[in-house]
C-alpha cells in the first residue's frame, strides 16, 4: 500500500493515534508534516519518521485558527510541492454530564474537534483541486455513530465530523479528491486514560473490554493501519465512507 513520494499532513500527530499514523505513512513511503501545538513534540515525532528514509517537517500549528493553519500548509506545499493527504486527527474529549457542562467546554470542544477539520479542509482542498487529486482521511469515532453518556459534546462533533466528510466526498469526487473517516472505538492512549483514570477508570475498561468480542482494547497501530489503507490506492473505489475500528463493538454496517 505504498504512498512512495506523496505528501502527507496528520494534524495532532505529536502522540497517541497521531503519532502512529504519521509512523505509519513513513512506512509506507510518504513524507510526512506533524502538526501539532507542541513544537518538542512534533520535532520528536518527525525525527521518528525521518528514521524510515522520507523527509519530515515538525510544523508548530493550532488547528483552530485559521490564519496558522494557511500559513503551515503554505510551507508544506512550498517545501513538497503538492499536498496529497490530510488526516484531521487533531481532537479532544471531556467525560461530564451534559448539564453540567458549560458554553466554554462547548465552544472549546467544537472548536478543537470541528473547527480544525472546518480550517485544515478548507485550505487544503484547494491545494489537491490544482493538482486534480488528494485523500482526505477523518478521525471520527464510533461514540459519534452510537452516543455515549458523560459525552454529548465528543459524540456531536465527531458526528459533524463523519457527516461533513460524506458531504465532502460527494463535493470533491468530481476532482479525483476522496474522503473519508475512521470511527476508532477504545483506543488505548493518553486520552482514554485520562478520560478513565485510577481505580473506577480500570472498572470501566474491564468492563468494555468484556463487551468486545474481540476481549481487547484496540492500539494506535491498528487504527493507523486503516488509515493507510484509506490513503492508498487499494481503497481507490471507496469515498465517503466510515469505518470502525473497534473489535466489532459496535458492527455498524
Amino acid at each position: 500500500m505504498g504512498i512512495k513520494g506523496k505528501s502527507a499532513i496528520v494534524t495532532g500527530g505529536t502522540k497517541g493515534i497521531g503519532r502512529a499514523i504519521a509512523l505509519r505513512l513513513a512506512g509506507d513511503g510518504g513524507n510526512v508534516a506533524v502538526l501539532g501545538r507542541d513544537q518538542e513534540a512534533a520535532t520528536r515525532t518527525a525525527a521518528e519518521v525521518e528514521k524510515q528514509g522520507v523527509k519530515s517537517l515538525a510544523l508548530k500549528c493550532d488547528v483552530t485558527d485559521y490564519g496558522q493553519v494557511k500559513r503551515v500548509m503554505s510551507e508544506v506545499h512550498q517545501a513538497w510541492g503538492s499536498l496529497d493527504i490530510l488526516i484531521n486527527n487533531a481532537g479532544m474529549d471531556r467525560s461530564q454530564v451534559f448539564q453540567q457542562t458549560d458554553k466554554e467546554l462547548w465552544d472549546l470542544l467544537i472548536d478543537v474537534n470541528y473547527k480544525s477539520f472546518l480550517n485544515c479542509c478548507h485550505v487544503c482542498i484547494p491545494y489537491m483541486i490544482e493538482n486534480k487529486s488528494g485523500n482526505i482521511v477523518n478521525l471520527g469515532s464510533d461514540a459519534g455513530r452510537v452516543g455515549n453518556p458523560g459525552e454529548v459534546l465528543y459524540c456531536g462533533t465527531k458526528a459533524a465530523v463523519m457527516a461533513s466528510g460524506k458531504a465532502l466526498a460527494r463535493e470533491l469526487a468530481r476532482y479525483n479528491i476522496r474522503v473519508n473517516s475512521v470511527a476508532p472505538g477504545p483506543v488505548q492512549t493518553e486520552l482514554w486514560e485520562n478520560l478513565h483514570p485510577g481505580e473506577k477508570g480500570r472498572k470501566v475498561t474491564e468492563a468494555v473490554t468484556r463487551a468486545i468480542p474481540m476481549h481487547r482494547i484496540g492500539t494506535p497501530e491498528e487504527v493507523a493501519d486503516v488509515v493507510a489503507f484509506f490513503v492508498s490506492d487499494d481503497s481507490r473505489y471507496l469515498t465517503g465512507q466510515v469505518l470502525s475500528v473497534d473489535g466489532g463493538l459496535t458492527m455498524i454496517g
